[in-house]
C-alpha cells in the first residue's frame, strides 16, 4: 500500500490542501482533484505540450511533473489567466488571429507563450518559434499562433 503525502498547492491564486499518492502526476490533481480541466491529456510523454501550466512563472508539462514537487509552489493554468472576467491579451488575440483551431493545444499555447513574454517581452518571429517549440498544434502551421503572440507582446 502506497503512504499518502499531504501537500498544499497553490493554484491560480487559491490554497489547495491534498492528500496525494507521491506518485501522481500534477495533470491528474489538476483535472480530477481540483477540477480544472483546461490542462490537457495529450501524449502523456512530456512532447505535446497540451498539459502546459505555469510553475512558478516556468512553463512545465504537468503530465512529468510529480504533484508532491509542486507542493509550496505557484501554479497558473489557464483557468487563472484571465483576471475578473476579463480575458488576457493573449487570449484575447488568440481569438482575433484565428489561432484556435479545435483548440485542445491552446491552453498550453497561451501559457508556453505567457512564459515567453514574461522572460521576453519584445520577441522575434524567431523567439516566439523557439519559445513555443515544446507545444506542437496538429491543425495549423503555426502562424496564426505566432502572429497571435506577437500581437499579444505589443498590447502588453
Amino acid at each position: 500500500m502506497i503512504m499518502k503525502q499531504s501537500i498544499s498547492l497553490q493554484v491560480n491564486g487559491e490554497s489547495h490542501k491534498l492528500e496525494v499518492s507521491p506518485n501522481r502526476l500534477l495533470l491528474d490533481v489538476l483535472r480530477d482533484d481540483i477540477g480544472l480541466t483546461g490542462t490537457r491529456r495529450g501524449c502523456e510523454d512530456s512532447i505535446c505540450g497540451a498539459c502546459t501550466v505555469l510553475l512558478n512563472g516556468q512553463a512545465v508539462h504537468a503530465c512529468s511533473v510529480l504533484a508532491v514537487r509542486a507542493s509550496g509552489q505557484k501554479i497558473l493554468t489557464i483557468e487563472g489567466l484571465a483576471e475578473k472576467g476579463k480575458l488576457h491579451p493573449l487570449q484575447e488575440a488568440f481569438i482575433q488571429r484565428g489561432a484556435i483551431q479545435c483548440g485542445y493545444c491552446t491552453p498550453g499555447m497561451i501559457l508556453a507563450a505567457k512564459a515567453l513574454l514574461s522572460e521576453n517581452p519584445h520577441p522575434t518571429e524567431h523567439e516566439v518559434r523557439w519559445g513555443l517549440i515544446g507545444n506542437l498544434c496538429r491543425c495549423t502551421g503555426y502562424v496564426k499562433i505566432v502572429e497571435a503572440v506577437l500581437a499579444a507582446a505589443e498590447r502588453l
